[in-house]
């Protein structure tokens, strides 16, 4: 066999598992969805302000009774990166993202501060999904009884 065909024969099975891994994450992403009911982008940082605008990893999030799961984007795993649990978590200072962030994250985010278990320092969200999330984060568990007006 020559050596062109076998070059040939390598850039397709390449391709092909690209190709593969692309319509993966897609599908995926849809699994999750549908599982849980509904979805919203959100990227995470470890870091803070000041060094953070280049370490911004991509995702979205899913709630699922007291927690918040995360999801890479790109990643081919159906299990989260992050659980974020109803309680552990706060989230202070609210802001438009600035410099290289404008570039990384998308145009309607905006970025708040948090503090949680899991080491993340930073979210960034749409501002209609940072509603939802302070209003699941006020909202007590479920089975609590807290909210019981006597």
């Amino acid at each position: 066999m020559p050596l062109w065909l076998w070059l040939v024969d390598s850039l397709v099975v390449i391709l092909a598992i690209l190709l593969a891994m692309v319509v993966w994450i897609v599908v995926r992403r849809r699994i999750l969805i549908r599982r849980s009911g509904a979805a919203f982008d959100m990227s995470v940082n470890r870091y803070g302000e000041d060094e953070g605008q280049r370490h911004w990893t991509l995702g979205f999030a899913i709630y699922r009774g007291p927690e918040l799961l995360w999801f890479r984007t790109f990643s081919a795993s159906l299990r989260p990166r992050l659980r974020f649990v109803r309680g552990e978590v706060t989230v202070h200072g609210r802001r438009a993202p600035r410099g290289r962030e404008t570039e990384i994250l998308q145009a309607d985010h905006v970025i708040v501060n948090t503090t949680n278990t899991l080491g993340v320092r930073q979210l960034a969200l749409s501002s209609g999904a940072l509603t939802g999330l302070m209003s699941w984060l006020e909202s007590s568990p479920p089975g609590q009884r807290v909210n019981n007006v006597l």
